[in-house]
């Protein structure tokens, strides 16, 4: 997977999934996604909890991930390659 950790417009679901991802002009809906987690980020260096998906959104296979806080942003982490 390559790393892009660029922010990035998604819409939800009611329990806060991904429902569809922008990236570079383009709506990609999520059909599936692959698995989830939450990372404690960067600390250190102020960084927010992060609610973390794998989606299969089109031909993408993305990681996204989302600061675990009321309006946090939604960061394109990594893409399959």
């Amino acid at each position: 997977m390559k790393a892009y950790q660029r922010e990035v417009t998604v819409e939800i679901r009611a329990d806060g999934s991904p429902r569809q991802l922008y990236w570079e002009g383009r709506a990609y809906p999520v059909q599936v996604v692959l698995d989830r987690w939450r990372a404690g980020g960067r600390w250190w260096q102020g960084e927010e909890i992060r609610d973390c998906y794998l989606v299969q959104a089109g031909p993408l296979v993305a990681e996204l991930h989302h600061e675990a806080v009321s309006g946090g942003t939604w960061w394109l982490a990594r893409l399959q390659d």
